[in-house]
């Protein structure tokens, strides 16, 4: 990728020449450490990955990390954020230029000016040579630059970047490793900062795993800066779906230096490991903060890759992706898919699963034809394949009112939202009744019966009622489904979420309307 606005960020590494005496010091432990810790795959080879990232240091503290400068100054705004507006350019994600208005980036909110090496509020400056002079030398050309790659990247710059991904692996080494970090970081940021977790999907320990790829992903992108700015914008747009302020990030940083301190030897922390974490930091807040402007101007877009692909039935698959970012979302809502075959074309599907249980999104499609989406999805996709995931959407969801209880009438693969509504209420151990009828042709169709009565045993007051429509029910209620549940008993105190195919859905609330329930009480997703 060439970008000649990334110049910006590599002229920022001459700073490090200006201490050759701490680099040189930590050169032996940097390349001892650099085998302990794995280097991740490149973009490409299974995707971006990427969690919380580190956030802004502590003003003071054991670890010396801090840059803050008085909070009630704002940030400039820098090369880096001037260079990549919506006006200037923004790096693809993926190779895909994102559309939107043109114009300068509003309402981008204020930060602390960063205190940079060389005494609060000054900038880095300019790179020495040998002899003190300005510019910087390489070995054997006396007063020359080396040539720049055809990406218009300085090979000195690289080194650079090279340098400095070093010491962050040497020191997360230090530490005790990555996992260990991350366990530490999770633990910190549940007592300082609870909100801020609560508003990230997933149970402690998926955090906790997104907490450790996020800095494996960070160190092994390190070196590869079109990467490196695309995937923080893109984490930036995930944070701001998450409803997560900028200002809130500010303590992910001081955790990450405790956990990092709390991990280490007495003494072990060295000054080119602060040195290196506090540049990373200063572009990496500035790029998510950028991505989160971006909300405004373009549809937040999630890469997933499929986990599982279980065929339930000829034309039906059970589909269980894992979002490459966190993925908000409130049980009953759907999400649209697009795949590679079927380029700019996004089908609805209803998310089958628990924002509060794991990271991992269930789908469940039905192929309407051989080809589009639906028939993409059903017959021609395997575990490994990857597709792409909007912003959920839909008004379904737990009622307000913790009193009241919950019917759900569902048919055929309408049964996927109320499948997520059991598990929720399964994993917050919510008491409030739930009944679910789930009405089918005949008994061949109940493709996912057990884990919707797993669930519902889970539950505190949850129940599955199956509804045959033809031929030997069996064990279970036989008939139209709408007169079923006019047999069980009286439904007015309850909210109602209807889902299957539309005439189901007509049907289904005229006969609700007879039985006394509100109209104001009756949900369902738009009819499309």
């Amino acid at each position: 990728m060439s970008d000649p606005h990334l110049l910006a960020l590599l002229r920022a590494l001459r700073l490090r020449q200006n201490a050759p005496d701490a680099v040189a010091a930590g050169a032996a432990d940097v390349d001892a450490a650099l085998g302990e810790i794995p280097t991740p795959k490149k973009a490409g080879d299974d995707g971006e990955e990427a969690g919380m990232p580190p956030s802004h240091f502590p003003e003071e503290g054991a670890a010396g990390l801090l840059w803050r400068g008085d909070p009630g100054e704002a940030l400039g705004r820098s090369s880096l954020q001037s260079r990549y507006g919506p006006d200037r350019g923004i790096p693809p994600v993926g190779g895909v230029v994102p559309s939107g208005p043109t114009g300068p980036v509003p309402n981008i909110p204020p930060v602390a000016p960063a205190r940079r090496i060389g005494g609060p509020g000054t900038e880095f400056p300019p790179p020495q040579g040998p002899g003190g002079h300005p510019g910087r030398r390489r070995p054997g050309v006396p007063g020359k630059r080396g040539t720049p790659r055809p990406d218009g990247i300085d090979p000195a710059d690289g080194q650079a970047l090279r340098d400095t991904q070093r010491l962050l692996r040497a020191s997360l080494t230090a530490a005790g490793g990555i996992d260990d970090v991350a366990d530490r970081l999770w633990t910190a940021l549940r007592q300082a900062q609870p909100a801020l977790l609560d508003a990230l999907p997933g149970s402690p320990e998926t955090q906790r795993t997104q907490l450790s790829r996020a800095l494996t992903w960070l160190v092994g992108r390190l070196d590869d800066p079109p990467a490196l700015v695309a995937g923080c914008i893109q984490l930036g747009a995930v944070l701001a779906e998450c409803g997560i302020p900028w200002t809130r990030l500010r303590v992910v940083g001081a955790a990450l230096a405790e956990a990092m301190r709390a991990g280490m030897a007495p003494g072990a922390w060295r000054q080119d490991f602060d040195q290196a974490w506090r540049w990373t930091w200063q572009h990496l807040y500035e790029w998510l903060v950028h991505g989160g402007t971006l909300v405004a101007y373009q549809p937040t877009v999630w890469p997933a890759e499929v986990i599982e692909h279980d065929v339930r039935r000829a034309d039906l698959a059970v589909i269980t992706l894992r979002p490459s970012l966190p993925m908000p979302f409130r049980p009953g809502q759907y999400t649209r898919i697009e795949v590679d075959a079927v380029p700019g074309v996004r089908r609805p599907y209803s998310v089958a699963g628990s924002p509060h249980h794991d990271e991992l999104i269930e789908l469940h499609v039905r192929a309407k034809t051989e080809t589009g989406v639906s028939g993409t999805l059903v017959h021609r996709t395997r575990p490994g394949d990857r597709v792409r995931l909007t912003r959920p959407e839909g008004d379904m969801g737990l009622p307000a009112e913790p009193r009241r209880g919950i019917l759900m009438i569902a048919g055929d693969t309408g049964v996927a939202p109320m499948k997520a509504i059991l598990a929720e209420l399964a994993a917050t151990d919510d008491n409030r009744a739930a009944v679910l009828f789930w009405g089918v042709r005949d008994r061949t169709e109940l493709y996912d019966l057990d884990a919707l009565t797993d669930l519902a045993a889970q539950a505190p007051r949850a129940a599955v009622v199956p509804v045959v429509a033809e031929g030997d029910p069996g064990p279970y209620e036989s008939g139209l489904v709408t007169d079923v549940v006019a047999a069980f008993g009286e439904w007015a105190g309850f909210e109602v979420y209807l889902a299957g195919p539309p005439l189901m859905l007509t049907s289904t609330s005229s006969a609700l309307h007879r039985l006394g329930v509100q109209p104001e009480r009756i949900h369902h997703d738009p009819v499309e």
